[in-house]
C-alpha cells in the first residue's frame, strides 16, 4: 500500500466514523459523491484493501508479447541504431518498421534488454529563463556548429542554425566552411523566405565582429573614448538592410540555439547514420526534408503576440549587392582590378564625369561576378586581355667530352686596350729606394 492510498484510506474512515460528510470526503479525495459511495461500500465488504486498485499487480492485456518483444530488442540492437533513447525509437520503429509501442512501455523493454540505462534526474540551482519575445521575427539567434556531422563517413561539415526566439522555428544549412560567405547565403535564403527581421543574435565571432587592435599606451582607455572599429562584412550587410545585430556575452546567453544544437547533435547524427548519408548534397536533402520538417511540426510553439514583426524586401534592398564582399577603390587614369589572376577593367564609354580620381565600390558578389558602382551607378566593366609572358631564357647546355668544340672569332682589340698594354709593357723607371738616394744639388731635375 502507498501513501498515497494510506491517505485517501483516512479520508474514508473518517467519513465512516461520521466526522466528515461524504461531500467533504469527496472534496478531500478529488472524486465525486458517487464514487465515494463505492469506496465506502467495498471498504465495508473488503477492509482496508478497497483502496487498493484490483487490477495492481495483475498483467495488463495490452501487455507486449515475447516474441514482440525479442523482435524490438533485435530491431534496436543493430548498429545504426546505436545510442536511440526510447523516444526517438519508438518513432523509427512505426516509421521504419511498423511496429507501434508507446515510449514508456519501450523504455522497459529496452531497460530489460541492456539497450538503455535509467537517469537520475540531476537538481540543478534555479535559473530564472530569459522570457521569449513576444513576436516572430523579432528576435533570430544566429550560431554555428562545428561537429563530426556524418561520423566518418564523408567530408567534415558545419550546421549554420537560424532559429526564432519567440517560436523556435528553425532555417539551417550545412556547408563545408564556416565562411562569410556561406552564412551570407544562408541569410540570402532566410531573407527571401521570411523578411527582414528587427534584431539577429550571435556571438562576437570575428564574422560578426571587428577585433579590436589597440596600442599599448591607449589600453587603458574607456571603449567610448576608443575609435570606433568598420564593421565586418555582415555587419555592412545588415547595416545597409536596416537590421539590428546584437552580441552576446557568453553562449548562455543565446542558451536557444545552443539547445538546439544539442538535439541537432543528438536527433541528427543519428538519422544521417539511419539515411546512409555521405555526401553534403545529401546531408542538405535529409536536412530540409526530414529533420526542419519534423522540427518545425514538432518543437515549434505559437507566440504570445500573433503579428508578425518581418518586414518586407524592398525595392531599395539589393541583396546581391548587400550580400557580398564590398571594398573600396581609387580610380587612376587607367582603372584595372585583379580577381584570382584575371584583371578588369572600365569601358571607356561607359565612364561619367567625376570618376578619375574618385573612389568606387567594389563588389564581389557571392555569384562569383564583379561589380562596380560610382555613387548610384555601376559601371561596365571588361575582362582585360592576359599579358604574354616571356619565357626566360635558358641556359646554354653543357659540352659533352666527346662533342667538338668550335673555335670562337678573334676578337680585335681597341685603341684604348692597345694604349694601355703599351705603357704596361714599357721599361720601369727607377726603383723607389734608387731615387730617394740622389743627390738633387748636382742632378737635374728631370730623370732620364
Amino acid at each position: 500500500m502507498t501513501q498515497r492510498d494510506r491517505d485517501r484510506l483516512v479520508v474514508l474512515k473518517k467519513a465512516q466514523k461520521k466526522l466528515i460528510t461524504q461531500s467533504q470526503a469527496a472534496e478531500e479525495l478529488g472524486v465525486g459523491v458517487r464514487q465515494v459511495k463505492r469506496l465506502m461500500r467495498a471498504l465495508r465488504e473488503r477492509g482496508d484493501q478497497a483502496v487498493i486498485h484490483g487490477l495492481r499487480g495483475r498483467p495488463s492485456k495490452r501487455r507486449t508479447g515475447a516474441a514482440q518483444r525479442e523482435r524490438i530488442v533485435g530491431i534496436l540492437s543493430r548498429a545504426v541504431y546505436r545510442g536511440f533513447g526510447p523516444t526517438l525509437a519508438s518513432e523509427y520503429l512505426a516509421k521504419k518498421h511498423r511496429v507501434k509501442i508507446g515510449r514508456e512501455a519501450l523504455r522497459q523493454i529496452m531497460m530489460e534488454g541492456g539497450l538503455w540505462r535509467a537517469r537520475r534526474q540531476k537538481v540543478e540551482a534555479v535559473h530564472q529563463w530569459r522570457a521569449r519575445r513576444s513576436s516572430r521575427g523579432e528576435l533570430i539567434q544566429w550560431d554555428t556548429s562545428e561537429h563530426d556531422w556524418l561520423e566518418g563517413r564523408g567530408e567534415k561539415l558545419y550546421l549554420i542554425h537560424m532559429i526564432d526566439d519567440a517560436t523556435s522555428e528553425l532555417t539551417a544549412r550545412f556547408v563545408r566552411h564556416d565562411s562569410t560567405e556561406e552564412n551570407m547565403r544562408l541569410l540570402w535564403s532566410y531573407l527571401e523566405r521570411h523578411g527582414r527581421p528587427v534584431a539577429f543574435y550571435t556571438d562576437k565571432a570575428s564574422l560578426f565582429r571587428t577585433a579590436p587592435k589597440t596600442a599599448r599606451d591607449r589600453k587603458d582607455l574607456p571603449r567610448d573614448e576608443r575609435e570606433p572599429l568598420p564593421p565586418t562584412q555582415i555587419g555592412r550587410a545588415l547595416q545597409e538592410l536596416s537590421i539590428v545585430w546584437i552580441g552576446a556575452h557568453s553562449p548562455q546567453a543565446k542558451g536557444r540555439v545552443e539547445r538546439s544544437f544539442g538535439t541537432a547533435q543528438d536527433r541528427l547524427v543519428k538519422g544521417l547514420r539511419v539515411a546512409g548519408v555521405g555526401t553534403l548534397e545529401q546531408a542538405n536533402r535529409y536536412l530540409e526534408e526530414e529533420f526542419l520538417a519534423w522540427w518545425n511540426q514538432h518543437l515549434v510553439r505559437a507566440p504570445a503576440n500573433a503579428s508578425d514583426a518581418h518586414r518586407p524586401l524592398g525595392a531599395e534592398h539589393d541583396l546581391a549587392a548587400s550580400l557580398s564582399r564590398v571594398e573600396s577603390r581609387q580610380v587612376d587614369n587607367v582603372f584595372s582590378e585583379e580577381e584570382d589572376g584575371i584583371r578588369y577593367r572600365i569601358v571607356s564609354k561607359a565612364m561619367p564625369a567625376g570618376l578619375r580620381g574618385a573612389i568606387v565600390r567594389l563588389e564581389r558578389r557571392l555569384d562569383g561576378s564583379l561589380a562596380v558602382r560610382f555613387r548610384e551607378r555601376y559601371l561596365s566593366v571588361e575582362e582585360c586581355a592576359p599579358k604574354p609572358r616571356v619565357a626566360p631564357a635558358r641556359p646554354a647546355p653543357a659540352v659533352a667530352h666527346h662533342q667538338t668544340v668550335r673555335p670562337r672569332k678573334p676578337v680585335r682589340p681597341s685603341e684604348a686596350l692597345r694604349a694601355s698594354m703599351d705603357n704596361f709593357l714599357k721599361k720601369p723607371g727607377l726603383p723607389l729606394w734608387k731615387a730617394a738616394g740622389i743627390n738633387r744639388t748636382r742632378t737635374p731635375d728631370r730623370f732620364d
